[in-house]
């Protein structure tokens, strides 16, 4: 089989990019080693940066955004007993951000593709990438007990932080960099009403919160754990008990609970591979860095990734100019690690560390006082909540 752009990964990452170049008339074949119904299975992040809208408007697949996505213009700060609301429309000039699922920006992409009858190759195994470093590189699989082979003009490894992509790089071209914080969060999605029209982070004497939504009936909420529990020992029952003891009075008052839809618990992690271009493949996404959830960064840093990669291979294609896939991997790295710093800034004000001294919560305090009392502060914060522009 021969295609111009082999694209590793059907999560979101891998499914924009086939659709902003199927646009553009770029044939390219998805390789993806799960089946379609365990990638819409995956429950991730529901906080899209106005730009990462923008690019799945000009995707044309926003139609349901538009329709079912909640726009948010701020979100609320507590710290024990103390509330901050952040205005993130009027701080940034008019800029949101909007609540949509990404599983359903998944559920989009892939039924947009199947309806332009593009190829995704589900349940793809021993997936190789091959030649990446010469101007013919190649996708070798199973599928089926057949071995396939694609040739290709490029790869693009979306394939995620386990993937084989990134793997693939020989150890001395690559540098990663990575912190692993010593909690996780976990996660609980009910078909209740949310404790609040917007979200609200919190950090409480027993640990981090956040009260979050899908939709205007179902809620995702999330509570600091250690790392050493497991989902087996939080029953519905004390999730919520643990959840209600966290939120001010009047959100607890308000709280209304339910059986689980679903229950995961996710450690944290800050992680950037540098560079993102070795030769004809590209790392997008989840494959070249991960982010802590705490500044709703990670999908949004993947859809930056793509518009930059997608440019690149746009200008390849329609001008014959190798510009764009030269400086992809300076340009995303710029953008990923302001993504970075700032999840790292919300995660260390937002979690109670096991390991703080005393002068540590002071800091941690003084902190959030600091913000609460400059416009200035909670401007930086907004611009880098709604999403900074693109350079």
């Amino acid at each position: 089989m021969r295609t111009q752009v082999a694209i590793i990964g059907a999560g979101p990452s891998g499914l924009l990019l086939g659709q902003l170049l199927h646009k553009q008339g770029i044939d390219a074949v998805i390789i993806e080693r799960q089946t379609g119904d365990y990638v819409l299975g995956r429950i991730r992040a529901g906080v899209l940066e106005q730009v990462a809208v923008e690019l799945l408007e000009e995707a044309g697949v926003a139609d349901r955004l538009k329709s079912e996505g909640l726009v948010h213009d701020g979100f609320d700060i507590a710290f024990d007993a103390d509330h901050l609301h952040i205005d993130l429309k009027g701080l940034t000039n008019g800029k949101t951000v909007t609540v949509y699922g990404q599983t359903e920006v998944t559920r989009d992409l892939m039924d947009a593709r199947q309806k332009a009858g593009l190829q995704t190759i589900y349940g793809a195994q021993d997936v190789e990438v091959l030649d990446f470093d010469t101007n013919t590189p190649k996708v070798r699989y199973k599928l089926n007990g057949q071995t396939h082979e694609i040739s290709c003009d490029f790869i693009a490894g979306c394939d995620g932080y386990h993937g084989v992509c990134r793997a693939s790089v020989p150890e001395k071209s690559i540098k990663e960099y990575e912190r692993v914080y010593p909690f996780g969060w976990l996660g609980l999605l009910s078909d209740t009403p949310p404790v609040q029209e917007e979200l609200i982070y919190g950090n409480q004497e027993q640990g981090f919160y956040l009260c979050s939504m899908r939709s205007a009936q179902r809620s995702r909420y999330y509570i600091q754990c250690s790392l050493a529990d497991k989902v087996e020992e939080w029953s519905d029952d004390r999730f919520w008990t643990a959840l209600k003891g966290r939120l001010p009075e009047h959100l607890a008052n308000n709280l209304v609970t339910g059986p689980s839809l679903e229950k995961s618990i996710a450690p944290l992690r800050s992680f950037v591979a540098e560079p993102l271009r070795f030769g004809r493949m590209f790392l997008a996404g989840d494959a070249g860095h991960i982010v802590p959830p705490t500044g709703a960064k990670g999908l949004n840093l993947a859809a930056s990734d793509i518009r930059y990669l997608s440019r690149a291979l746009f200008e390849f294609y329609g001008e014959k100019s190798e510009a764009g896939i030269n400086h992809y991997s300076q340009k995303a790295l710029a953008r990923i690690w302001k993504g970075e710093r700032f999840s790292w800034w919300m995660s260390m004000l937002l979690h109670r560390f096991p390991d703080n001294s005393g002068f540590d919560n002071k800091i941690q305090r003084t902190e959030f006082e600091y913000l609460a009392s400059s416009e200035h502060a909670q401007r930086v914060l907004a611009e880098n909540y709604v999403g900074l522009s693109y350079a």
